[in-house]
């Protein structure tokens, strides 16, 4: 295994060298279509210009360099930061409606770009291309979502027990909020942050993952042209690309009231205390080491089906992939044996992702399959059996098998491991208390699912003492969340919320307004100062 993966990258290195980029490639004609060039600037405040690093974007499905992205210097930093702020007092100062109606204009331009941008993320990232195609289409939901947000996010009046008094409470823009996303989504999140936070009247400042940088760029420009059609400032929406230097300087600055990231809990963690340290506030989105339980009287056809999805889906690098398999004695047998056999049809389909036959594609990077390699031995050395899958395959680009992995205790050390890879651990449960326990026992806290058809269980599941998740699902994967919803997960998962439902709050602040219309000055709770 580890022979092969040194020829992987070996071939990258290869390529490196050859000179060649796939943008001059006529095959990757959308990538010129979206106004992206052979050497990029990665950083954009109203104007394009950079003085950082130049590193070069890989494509996972081959290894081959597809373009290059100078990326920002902590110079460029500050000259976003500035203009930044100088942006937000444009954009405050504009109706909620009206800033709802710039972003229904960023959401229909992102859908004349749909299928570019879309190929765009399948080439950059390796996911397959409805799945490309799929997460820009989740940017224009949120931007659809957010327009009429921009109409409805609203404060209340409560009843003041003091006469001639109003209570009243109000909801404010927050001023600049940073955005640090991961290589997986790399332009999902970043649209359920901006479009949110543009309609409650703030201006943004991101930093994508420099993996994923061609992304960042295009999605960019595709957002200043709407901006700056509307003659406003493009710095509304400040791109800064760059390394752990620039991630570290947007989580210490004050002048970024309100931080979200998405990443590893390592990571996570250190921004997490830095913002904290400041009194800032941040918006955690981090790992997810995700269940699904299986009861003996699931319906196997659906169980199958889901499972195939959430554990190989994205080659197991969602932050909602199913990492754990908990599967009832009863239906142990059967349900393994069918999914190593749907794990046969899906590899049969291995390939390019822009190829509209290909169902898996390849991890995104070097360093992923070598974290699939040392995942493997260590759960085989700790006893578990390779049921299917287990090696590198060998041809150009990031590819491995998809895995299940039988044999290992619910409480291994592996098992309670996040890796970012399709390997799923299958386990054994004597019973649905048993499979809630296994499910609550890992440190994070994002998605979970059971598959029953009993009510008592379906309760039991979503009540107090059921799932300690931010999504609990019944009957359907763990992954694929809609975004009406609040996206995001407990304990070391990070706690944020993002997209529907009332995540729009934590972008944000809360004011307490007690108006005295009278010419008395009565004190609450009766206190009388005379």
């Amino acid at each position: 295994m580890l022979w092969r993966t040194i020829r992987i990258f070996q071939h990258s290195k290869r390529n490196m060298s050859t000179g060649k980029y796939l943008i001059d490639n006529p095959k990757y004609s959308f990538l010129k279509d979206l106004g992206l060039k052979r050497t990029n600037a990665g950083v954009y405040n109203g104007l394009w210009e950079a003085n950082g690093e130049i590193i070069t974007s890989l494509c996972p499905a081959t290894g081959e360099p597809i373009a290059e992205i100078q990326q920002g210097s902590l110079q460029d930093y500050e000259k976003c930061i500035q203009e930044a702020q100088k942006a937000w007092h444009i954009w405050a100062d504009i109706p909620a409606p009206r800033r709802g109606s710039i972003v229904r204009e960023i959401g229909e331009a992102l859908r004349c770009n749909l299928n570019s941008l879309g190929k765009l993320v399948s080439c950059e990232m390796g996911k397959i291309l409805p799945e490309g195609i799929g997460e820009v289409q989740e940017y224009i939901d949120i931007c659809d979502y957010a327009v009429g947000l921009s109409r409805s996010f609203a404060g209340q009046i409560i009843p003041s027990e003091r006469p001639g008094h109003v209570l009243l409470e109000q909801w404010n823009p927050l001023g600049i909020v940073g955005v640090i996303s991961a290589f997986n989504f790399p332009i999902a999140v970043y649209g359920w942050n901006s479009a949110i936070a543009m309609v409650c009247g703030n201006t943004l400042l991101w930093k994508g993952a420099p993996s994923t940088s061609l992304v960042s760029v295009a999605t960019t420009k595709i957002i200043s042209e709407v901006l700056e059609r509307n003659k406003l400032p493009g710095a509304i929406c400040a791109l800064c690309s760059g390394g752990s230097d620039v991630g570290q300087a947007m989580a210490k600055d004050t002048r970024i009231p309100l931080l979200s990231f998405t990443g590893s809990t390592e990571i996570g963690h250190k921004v997490g205390v830095q913002v904290q340290d400041r009194f800032g506030k941040q918006l955690l989105e981090l790992g997810g080491n995700n269940a699904i339980i299986v009861s003996d009287d699931a319906d196997l056809d659906m169980v199958v089906r889901s499972a195939v999805f959430a554990c190989v889906g994205t080659a197991g690098q969602r932050c909602t992939t199913t990492r754990r398999l908990i599967l009832h004695e009863k239906v142990y047998d059967t349900v393994l044996e069918r999914l190593k056999k749907a794990y046969a049809q899906v590899l049969t389909r291995l390939g390019d992702p822009l190829e509209s036959e290909t169902l898996y594609g390849p991890l995104h990077s070097e360093a992923a399959v070598q974290s699939y390699v040392a995942a493997v031995q260590a759960a085989v050395k700790a006893g578990g059996k390779v049921e299917f899958g287990g090696e590198v395959i060998q041809k150009p680009g990031f590819y491995v098998e998809p895995t299940i992995i039988s044999g290992l205790k619910h409480n291994e050390s592996v098992v309670h491991t996040e890796t970012f890879a399709p390997i799923v651990y299958v386990l054994k449960m004597k019973n649905l208390e048993e499979g809630i326990a296994w499910n609550n026992e890992v440190k994070q806290g994002l998605s979970s699912s059971i598959f029953t058809q009993d009510l008592g269980s379906v309760f039991k599941w979503i009540g107090p003492k059921g799932s300690d998740c931010g999504i609990v699902n019944v009957n359907i994967p763990t992954s694929g969340a809609e975004i009406g919803g609040a996206f995001g997960g407990e304990k070391h998962t990070g706690g944020g919320r993002e997209s529907g439902s009332d995540s729009w709050k934590q972008y944000m602040r809360r004011s307490t307004i007690t108006i005295n219309y009278s010419k008395e000055l009565p004190l609450a709770q009766g206190i009388k100062f005379e």
